[in-house]
This record gives C-alpha cells, structure tokens and sequence, in this order.
C-alpha cells in the first residue's frame, strides 16, 4: 500500500487560527497556506498505510484517557539561531501537551519515534524566511494573547503537494473527572511546584 506522512497536533481555532495563518503568509512564509495553525504533538512522521487503522484506534485511546483543560498563548519566542523558527509561547496548557505527545508516541503504539530537538509546545508564526520576516514576527505578535479550551486533537496527512489535510478529530473526555487532578492535567503528568 506505501506509506504516508502523518502529523497529529491541536488546532488553534477560530478566529485565531486563521489570523496567525494570515500574519504568517504576511511575513513572507510560503508555506503558511499549507499548514493549519496549530500546536504540534507528533512532527511528521512516515509510516506504512497499513497502520492507519491502528493509528487510529491509538490515538482514539489516548484522547480518551484525558479531560479537556485550558490553553492559553501569549507573546512570541524563537528557536535562532538553532532553527530558523519564530512562534507564539503557550503559557497555559503546555504540561498537558507533553503529557499527550509523550503518550502519541509512546513505545506501546504505533507511532513510536524520537524528536530531532526536546518537545516544547509552540505555534510556529515563521519558519525558514529572512531574517526581517523572523524580526517582523517575533516583534509584531509580541504582544498576542489567546486562549480556549482544549477539547481534541487531529490526525493530520501531508499531502503529496505538501499540503496538511486533518483525517479525523479525537475528542478528549473518555475518562472519569476523577482521574484527572484539579489543573486538568493526566493523572501521571509531572506535578508543577
């Protein structure tokens, strides 16, 4: 059957999503059309075709096993001069993620891979352009704020035009409220002190 290349992440939604895809395209980002805004939990990974139903059925588990909990962005960082990236910050809900893409690719499933770079939730505003497009983005989305609640993730396929399209929503909440502390956290997420 081949392979295909998948990516799982959080959408940003409405009416933020769209205006970050917009200032993206505005700072000279050529891919921003092509990539829904979004906070990433599994970067692209290829895996045989075959494995799609399985995949499916592991992240249905996962989404299963968590309660939606808050997210909130706020300001810009970067990862220069290591990667050519400018993002805005996840201040609120970025244990919760790590939680989750730790479980999207843990070792008893079928998307068991290693990151490139530590996992450090972000949504990227521009990626590979000039230098002043990555200024004009750290310095005009300095002061952006959102937040909502999250209650999914997706599963996404990368296009053979390079374009993201989601495949399926995995709404969170199979679980009990009791096992979940009061943060909204899984219950094996690191306790914050």
């Amino acid at each position: 059957m081949g392979t295909v290349t998948l990516g799982v992440s959080i959408a940003v939604p409405e009416p933020y999503g769209s205006l970050l895809q917009e200032r993206r395209a505005a700072f000279g980002d050529p891919a921003a059309h092509g990539i829904p805004t979004h906070v990433t939990l599994l970067p692209p990974t290829e895996i045989d075709a075959d494995l799609l139903p399985s995949v499916e059925a592991h992240l249905a588990s996962v989404a299963a096993s968590v309660q939606p909990f808050p997210m909130r962005l706020a300001g810009t960082g970067t990862f220069r001069p290591l990667s050519p990236v400018v993002f805005v910050k996840v201040v609120e809900g970025a244990s919760a993620c790590a939680w989750l893409q730790k479980r999207v690719r843990d070792a008893s499933g079928p998307l068991v891979r290693e990151l490139q770079f530590p996992y450090h939730p972000h949504v990227t505003v521009a990626h590979g352009i000039t230098e002043e497009g990555m200024d004009r983005a750290y310095e005009e989305l300095s002061a952006y704020a959102a937040e909502w609640s999250c209650e999914s993730f997706a599963l996404y396929e990368q296009g053979s035009d390079g374009v993201w399209r989601k495949m399926c929503d995995y709404a969170f909440g199979g679980g009990t409220e009791g096992d979940l502390p009061p943060q909204g956290l899984p219950h094996d997420a690191p306790a914050l002190h």
